[in-house]
């Protein structure tokens, strides 16, 4: 964690209070938010904000709606956050289930302090990749957003390696007007050659580039 950053927000679901109580005493010793919840329709009730940093420590025997079935109403709304479960009674098939939906961990109670801080840390670590990918990603959906109908045409065409002359004759014009609407991607795009606007597109994945009519 950097000098100046919100700390991380580790999400306690958990009925046993002593067990909750030593935990968050733990993570708060070690530079984190903590907040506890009894069960998980407290969660769900209030959803963290995808957007920051933190995980779900979540125990799989709880009243109500167990771990498990928390784990997949989270997934259906959608939710990013990495989920670790603890438990009293591990048995594999639970475990299975667990990691095929996209737990980040399974702990077994007691669970040793340095091994729960581990998974904490390789949670959050796989969690920071994801918010910055989609953050990059937001900027650059963004930044093709400020293109123009045929500045987004133009785009597709010189990332396909098309010549000016090219994309003229494909798009009908000049090579002086396309070279102009060249030269506006490039800035807009904030990149200096052809090699790293191919870059972007790439990154951009499904993000579509032609779809719009000349201007």
């Amino acid at each position: 964690m950097e000098r100046g950053d919100k700390p991380p927000v580790v999400h306690i679901v958990d009925d046993d209070a002593s067990f909750a109580r030593a935990i968050e005493r733990l993570l708060k010793h070690a530079g984190y938010d903590v907040a506890t919840y009894a069960a998980a329709q407290h969660l769900i009730e209030r959803l963290p904000n995808q957007g920051e940093l933190g995980c779900v420590l979540l125990d799989v025997q709880i009243p109500g709606m167990d771990g498990p079935a928390l784990q997949t109403k989270l997934n259906d709304l959608g939710s990013t956050l990495p989920i670790i479960f603890v438990t009293g009674h591990p048995d594999i098939p639970s475990t299975v289930r667990a990691i095929k939906a996209g737990a980040d961990d399974f702990l077994t109670k007691p669970v040793a302090s340095a091994d729960l801080v581990r998974a904490i840390e390789q949670a959050l670590a796989r969690h920071k990749a994801s918010l910055d990918l989609k953050n990059r990603l937001d900027e650059l959906r963004a930044r093709i957003g400020t293109l123009t109908p045929r500045q987004r045409e133009v785009f597709a065409l010189v990332i396909r390696g098309k010549t000016n002359k090219e994309i003229a004759r494909a798009l009908g014009g000049t090579e002086r007007t396309i070279k102009a609407h060249r030269h506006m991607v490039m800035e807009k795009m904030q990149v200096l050659s052809v090699a790293e606007l191919v870059s972007l597109a790439e990154r951009a994945g499904s993000i579509a580039l032609d779809s719009g009519q000349p201007d």
